[in-house]
This record gives C-alpha cells, structure tokens and sequence, in this order.
C-alpha cells in the first residue's frame, strides 16, 4: 500500500488512502500508518480518495489515534467524502477524532490547540 505523506511545520499528511477501507486492507494500512508516524504524533488523515469504509477501517483509524494519544499526539481527518462521513458519524466517531473540511483547516486547528 502505497502512502503519500507531506511534513508541513511537524504535523505529517497522509493522504493516497486506499479507495476501500475494510477488512481486506486494514491491517496493512494500520502498518503502514504505524512506521510514517513513527516520525510525528501530529497527524492528519486526507480522506478524500476513501469512498468506503467498514468497521475494520473505522478500528484502524481508532487504533492509530490511540497510538498517536499515547505518544502526546493526535488525529485529524479532512476531505472526508460524504457517505463515508455518514458512517463515521453513524457509529459516532466524530466524537473522538475531528473532522474537518479542508486539509488546511485541520492543519490551522493544530495552531489554535497551542
């Protein structure tokens, strides 16, 4: 799996996700994931090219911002497509990672936090 990141200003952007997030790919992207932000515990997710996700995407997305809280860190997505913003916010997981519209609003909200 093929992941772009960005650094800008310590908070890395990844972005290239996989069209399909589930239980066939889950687990290779949590690795993936897992050595990019080895590197930074500021990261933003750009969801833009995911256009499904299922209940293994959604532990995937959990599992990485518990690593990412455990190391002082956080989560952000961004671009998020509109049906799989509807899942995220049916099993309520807006209320534990934020979503914002644009890459550059998630990247801002990290300067407001400080």
């Amino acid at each position: 799996m093929k992941l772009l990141t960005e650094n800008i200003d310590g908070i890395v952007v990844i972005s290239s996700l996989p069209k399909v997030l589930d239980a066939s790919n889950a687990m290779e992207f949590k690795e993936g994931v897992f050595k990019i932000i080895e590197q930074s515990s500021q990261a933003v997710f750009d969801m833009s090219a995911v256009q499904f996700i299922d209940s293994a995407g959604c532990g995937s997305l959990i599992t990485t911002l518990r690593r990412l809280k455990e190391a002082g860190g956080t989560l952000k997505l961004c671009d998020v497509p509109k049906q799989v913003r509807s899942v995220l916010e049916l099993v309520r997981m807006h209320k534990i990672i934020d979503i914002y519209n644009t890459r550059e609003e998630a990247l801002r909200s990290f300067t407001v936090e400080h």
